[in-house]
């Protein structure tokens, strides 16, 4: 079976070079999208390097915003990254959050939701810590369709090795697609459930700015690369180079998809004219 595990992701500058410079796009597109107010409390669950908070932090006026992780490297890169005082950086579990009943306005997960344990327990964990009429929102990457980074590397390896399937999230994480995620918030009880699309371009300079990432042993497609002898990394890699479109001056245009979705918590017990004073989220 695939690694999993807290070591998954343990590489800040391994990580930036292989999905951070992508998720950073997503993430800004992400947090407008999310609606929140000006000063808004915010909590960043499964935070890695920043890279969300960072977003917010720029284009949502919070109040303060805490990030979340349960890796002491990415938290490391974190703090070292984001100085501004609002934001502050804590470990923990996103299946038991480190934050009291209703501490929060928004709680959001960026790339986070295939990689716990019990995705509807983190969940529920983020409804909980935002009070009656905040938002919970999370984005995911699109592994098995437009994710094209990805697609491409385990198309290939697959073809090269069956074994590589067992790496491929495309086949293992099973919220990637907007009918699974919309389901799963309103498991938890949310209301105004919404999901969309949203598109980036992923350009690289050339073949090893393509390749080099898959290099670093952060994340699940670098883990098989790393597996392999180096024989067979030396046969991927020459399979991919026919693979991959290129232009003229070798650059490489590929594109990703991620999902996002969004509710907002109501708790029966109090009503919702909170969350309808507010109207709806747009």
């Amino acid at each position: 079976m695939a690694p999993a595990g807290p070591g998954l992701w343990g590489g800040g500058d391994a990580y930036e070079h292989y999905m951070g410079r992508w998720s950073r796009l997503v993430a800004r597109v992400f947090v407008d999208w999310v609606g929140a107010p000006a000063g808004a409390r915010w909590i960043d669950i499964g935070c890695g390097t920043g890279i969300l908070t960072t977003a917010v932090l720029d284009r949502c006026a919070p109040s303060r915003v805490l990030g979340v992780d349960s890796s002491p490297a990415f938290l490391e890169a974190a703090r070292s990254q984001v100085l501004d005082p609002r934001a502050a950086f804590e470990p923990g579990d996103a299946q038991a959050i480190p934050a009291g009943d209703a501490a929060f306005d928004v709680a959001a997960a960026g790339l986070l939701l295939n990689f716990v344990p019990d995705p509807g327990r983190a969940l529920r964990e983020m409804v909980r810590v935002v009070e009656n009429g905040g938002r919970v929102a999370l984005y995911v990457w699109d592994y098995p369709g437009h994710m094209q980074i990805m697609r491409h590397f385990f198309d290939v390896a697959t073809a090269l090795d069956p074994g590589a399937r067992d790496f491929d999230d495309g086949v293992k994480a099973p919220f990637c697609r907007p009918a699974p995620l919309a389901a799963l918030l309103a498991g938890a009880e949310l209301a105004m459930v919404e999901t969309r699309a949203i598109d980036i371009p992923t350009a690289f300079a050339g073949f090893d700015d393509y390749w080099t990432p898959f290099l670093g042993g952060t994340g699940s497609a670098p883990r098989y690369c790393m597996s392999l002898s180096e024989a067979a990394r030396d046969r991927l890699r020459e399979a991919l180079r026919q693979r991959l479109p290129t232009g003229p001056d070798g650059e490489i245009l590929l594109a990703a998809r991620a999902w996002a979705a969004r509710g907002r918590k109501v708790d029966q017990s109090v009503g919702t004219a909170a969350v309808d004073e507010e109207g709806p989220l747009d």
